[in-house]
């Protein structure tokens, strides 16, 4: 971010009192409040598609959540003169939520199940929907493990090996076996789920974490959702997961903070036999080993950083944590589920 991006706000109706350097961004102040100026990597219509889904789930009572400014032309997307894309959005004074305390993440929680419930679309509701692939897990999975299978094949054939890549390959059979599991037995779920209408179709968030949710300065209570260019069709489950299980792992995989964080999204948004276990098979599946292997894998080779290995080192010492917790959720809520 530079003066040459700072240059492009003047593409908007908008008076710019002063400007200041944010994470990765410019923030605005401006007679409109508060903005914040942001590279864009996406296409065209995925941000004509993001306006569309902001501006109904406003209509739909969820005020906390940005808008997407258009230029003086109309346009979402303006450039700098490297030809470098931005877009200018509505942002909240206030803080980021903070994960060491449980009433800001029951908050969060519950802030989310608001946002899924108005973010329940049907054909024709807003432009561009029609479009939006769905996502399934299994078949989100079923992509992941072949990526695992070709990995380890490359290790198993490769001659010198470093100490991480031995140490890979001795845990490598346990979490592959546990990622086919969890792709045919979540395959399994998906099959004997409802089917749904086919014309309903939840939007998520994408990147339901704590850098995106933001508790309102001058009003502690009150939360507002920010950065929804990950935004895609697929189970509320997927965002609820994502914050869930960042929690769970600072935590222990506490079953005291499961049900904690569990319970308050039931308050709001009542879960279907599905959700329960499409939650149990994304928090079964093994997205943490997939992704050191995905690094690991898709990174230059001549020198592996040693943060790799902490990484693996700190999977393998919370997995007995883990399995307990899937225990103890099985039990606890496999009663409501097809578990």
């Amino acid at each position: 971010m530079n003066d040459r991006a700072v240059s492009v706000l003047g593409n908007y109706e908008i008076e710019v009192l002063r400007t200041w350097k944010g994470r990765g961004a410019i923030l605005c102040e401006s007679d409109r409040g508060l903005l914040i100026l942001k590279e864009y990597s996406g296409r065209r219509d995925r941000i004509v598609f993001q306006d569309a889904l902001l501006e109904r789930i406003k209509k739909q009572g969820f005020d906390g959540a940005e808008s997407v400014l258009k230029t003086k032309g109309g346009e979402f997307i303006v450039y700098d003169q490297d030809r470098v894309p931005y877009i200018l959005k509505t942002y909240f004074e206030g803080r980021e939520c903070n994960v060491r305390d449980s009433r800001e993440c029951i908050r969060a929680v519950k802030t989310l199940a608001r946002l899924h419930t108005a973010a329940c679309l049907r054909e024709g509701d807003i432009a561009g929907l029609e479009g939006q692939p769905r996502f399934r897990m299994d078949k989100e999975y079923e992509k992941h493990n072949k990526e695992l299978r070709r990995v380890r094949k490359y290790l198993r054939g490769k001659g010198q090996k470093t100490n991480f890549e031995i140490f890979l390959l001795q845990q490598y059979d346990y979490f592959l076996q546990l990622a086919l599991g969890a792709e045919q037995e979540a395959a399994a779920c998906l099959k004997e789920g409802r089917e749904g209408d086919g014309a309903t179709c939840y939007i998520c968030h994408g990147d339901y974490q704590h850098h995106n949710i933001l508790v309102i300065q001058g009003d502690e209570e009150s939360m507002a959702v920010v950065n929804f260019e990950k935004c895609i069709c697929d189970n509320p489950v997927r965002d609820l997961y994502l914050f869930m299980r960042k929690l769970l792992e600072k935590s222990g995989w506490s079953s005291e903070v499961g049900s904690l964080l569990l319970n308050a999204y039931r308050e709001e948004r009542e879960l279907e036999k599905e959700d329960y276990a499409q939650l149990y098979y994304r928090f079964l599946y093994p997205e943490k080993f997939w992704k050191i292997v995905n690094f690991y894998y898709n990174s230059g080779k001549a020198w592996i950083p040693g943060r790799n290995m902490e990484k693996l080192e700190k999977l393998l010492g919370q997995e007995q944590d883990k399995m307990r917790f899937l225990e103890n959720y099985k039990s606890t809520y496999g009663r409501f589920s097809f578990l």
